[in-house]
């Protein structure tokens, strides 16, 4: 049994599909649990549906349900030869009760409202991707992730509890393959206990795939992507990219860590706890060899990579009263940092400062500068970049560095870090 993971890119449109259908052609004779993400940028679209009800704003939040509509109805036309009266059904079903929603009062967690609208997007791509393969025929199968993956209540972020998950999925998969070979699965979201819809953070449909290969002790999992395998750097940020043939978990985990974004930094340790190799592969071309992600070490350090992260703000703090930076004003720092749900990319301190980098997040972080501003001097700096270089030398740091202005720089043995803007 193999586990395999397509994103929003490759169930985009109708090509796209009828493309998810033919790299499964390929695999006649495997067990497939198979992970789908919302079609295209359909979760983006979904965000405005629950800002604009949250903001009360009922025309905005008409438009976007009725966009998010039109958008899935295009697709379904062009899979199928005629009307599926079952698709049709379920699409209008799902998007009147959406509708309801701005008739009915919401509860006081945006979190909650957020997760209940957003991950329609997966139940709705995996319903029509199901029923395309039946229609082609596939032995196909649709399942509610809903049911299986079991979290707490951290809407937004849940956390899985893996205990009544691995019953819930050993329990059910098992029985569904003795009639399906292909099962059809929600990325990114999972349920409380209380039966409510919590998704598992932005982009945690990787993830997904991971758990469902971890409690199914899966032979491999392959994540679909548009790039040949892991490239060493982003283009958009990086010329002459090259492809990493093979890495390590261990790899893995602290390219994620640092904010590479072709695997959700959650996704590797499941993995690597029962030695499942992890595949990269193109949807465009199947046949590429792609990426292997495994236990072996030995390629690691061959290409350097290179992580960039833009438009990041650099906080620096100092006590008000010129006193050094001590343990409790950390403790009080980072506790106004957690409460307020922000990342550090970065940190350091000196004597009398804490320096942190965080991601431009405008409402969230003047709400953060306004409440360390009670103790504390806040200087804020903005529109710099991180960059993050793994398996570093002087020539690959100064190739990064060409024309910008240096302000912090971190480095271990194998990993430099350096936060910088471009010189006026």
């Amino acid at each position: 049994m193999i586990v395999f993971k397509f994103g929003g890119a490759s169930v985009k449109d109708a090509k796209a599909v009828k493309n998810v259908a033919n790299v499964l052609s390929m695999f006649p004779n495997e067990k497939i649990v198979v992970v789908v993400s919302a079609m295209g940028k359909t979760t983006n679209l979904l965000e405005e549906v629950v800002n604009a009800l949250w903001s009360k704003d009922i025309a905005g939040f008409n438009y976007y349900v009725n966009e998010a509509l039109k958008y899935h109805l295009g697709i379904v036309d062009q899979l199928f030869s005629e009307p599926h009266k079952a698709v049709m059904n379920f699409l209008e079903a799902t998007f009147n009760n959406l509708l309801d929603k701005s008739k009915t009062p919401l509860s006081s967690n945006y979190d909650f409202e957020y997760d209940q609208i957003v991950s329609l997007g997966e139940v709705i791509s995996t319903y029509i991707v199901e029923a395309y393969l039946v229609d082609q025929t596939f032995e196909a199968a649709w399942l509610d992730a809903r049911k299986l993956i079991i979290t707490d209540s951290t809407y937004r972020n849940g956390t899985v509890n893996w205990e009544l998950t691995l019953q819930a999925i050993s329990e059910t998969v098992p029985a569904l393959f003795k009639t399906s070979k292909i099962l059809i699965t929600q990325g990114f979201i999972g349920g409380s206990n209380e039966k409510a819809t919590v998704t598992l953070g932005r982009e945690g449909s990787d993830y997904t795939a991971a758990i469902f290969a971890y409690c199914l002790d899966a032979q491999s999992v392959t994540i679909w992507k548009d790039v040949p395998g892991m490239l060493n750097a982003d283009p958009k940020w990086f010329d002459n990219t090259v492809k990493l043939n093979q890495i390590s978990f261990q790899e893995a985990i602290e390219l994620a860590y640092y904010g590479a974004t072709v695997i959700h930094p959650k996704t590797i340790k499941p993995l690597q706890n029962k030695s499942i190799p992890l595949y990269v592969k193109s949807f465009v071309d199947p046949s590429l060899e792609g990426t292997i992600i495994s236990q072996s070490t030995e390629f690691d350090t061959l290409v350097p990579s290179f992580i960039f992260k833009m438009n990041q703000v650099m906080f620096e703090v100092t006590p008000k009263d010129f006193s050094f930076i001590v343990e409790e004003n950390l403790r009080q720092i980072f506790d106004c940092i957690s409460s307020n749900g922000v990342q550090i990319n970065m940190m350091q301190n000196s004597a009398i400062s804490f320096d942190f980098v965080v991601d431009a997040k405008p409402i969230i972080l003047d709400q953060l500068a306004a409440e360390l501003a009670l103790n504390y001097d806040v200087t804020i700096v903005k529109e710099l970049e991180l960059v993050t270089i793994r398996h570093y030398d002087s020539a690959t740091i100064e190739r990064v560095t060409l024309d910008k202005h240096i302000l912090l720089t971190q480095k271990s043995e194998q990993t430099a870090r350096i936060l910088m803007r471009n010189k006026e």
